[in-house]
C-alpha cells in the first residue's frame, strides 16, 4: 500500500522530498503527543485511614492535605464528600490547630487527632460557609474532615483510635 500511494503521490507532481500539507500536519501532530509511557498530571495524594469505634473499624479514603496551600484550600468550593471519603490534614507536630468552613457548601464532621492517633475531639456537623473559628481543645497532629454526621452514623467519639500510613511519623505521645 505504501509503495502505491507514493506513486499516486508523484503522478500528481508531487517530487520526492516533498510530502502534502496534510500529511506534514499529521507528522506535526504526532510529535507533540506524550509517549506511550507517560504518567497522567499527579492529582492530589490519598491516604487510607481506619477509624477503630466501639461499633468496629471503619475505613476512609481521604486526599492528604500536607502543605501550606493544600491545607488553606482545603474542601472549599466541594459540593459533596463520599460516605468514606474525607481530606485528612497533617500538621506533623502536635499543635493549636483551628479550622473554619469559608467556602465550604457542605457540612462536615470534623476529627482532631492527637499525636497518640487518637481522636482528642470533633466537631459535628459544621455550619457550612461559616466563618467562625473552630479550634481543636489541645494541641493535635492532625485533623480529619469527613462528611458531616458520619461521626454519628458509625458511632465516633473522642477516644477513638484512627490510624493511617500517612502518619506513621509521628512522635511518641
Amino acid at each position: 500500500m505504501a509503495a502505491q500511494s507514493l506513486r499516486e503521490t508523484r503522478s500528481r507532481g508531487w517530487q520526492a522530498g516533498q510530502w502534502p500539507l496534510g500529511f506534514a500536519a499529521l507528522l506535526a501532530g504526532a510529535t507533540v503527543l506524550p509517549p506511550a509511557h507517560a504518567q497522567p498530571p499527579a492529582g492530589p495524594a490519598h491516604c487510607d485511614v481506619l477509624i477503630e469505634t466501639v461499633g468496629g473499624a471503619h475505613r476512609f479514603r481521604a486526599e492528604l492535605a500536607a502543605t501550606p496551600e493544600q491545607r488553606a484550600q482545603g474542601l472549599q468550593g466541594r459540593t459533596r464528600v463520599a460516605d468514606d471519603a474525607g481530606m485528612l490534614f497533617d500538621f506533623g507536630t502536635p499543635q493549636a490547630v483551628a479550622m473554619w468552613m469559608k467556602n465550604t457548601p457542605i457540612s462536615l464532621d470534623m476529627l482532631f487527632i492527637a499525636g497518640d492517633g487518637r481522636v482528642a475531639a470533633i466537631a459535628e456537623r459544621t455550619v457550612p460557609y461559616s466563618l467562625d473559628t473552630i479550634a481543636a481543645p489541645a494541641p493535635v497532629r492532625a485533623v480529619l474532615e469527613v462528611r458531616g454526621g458520619t461521626a454519628q452514623r458509625i458511632g465516633l467519639k473522642a477516644g477513638a483510635r484512627l490510624t493511617s500510613p500517612c502518619l506513621v511519623n509521628a512522635p511518641p505521645p
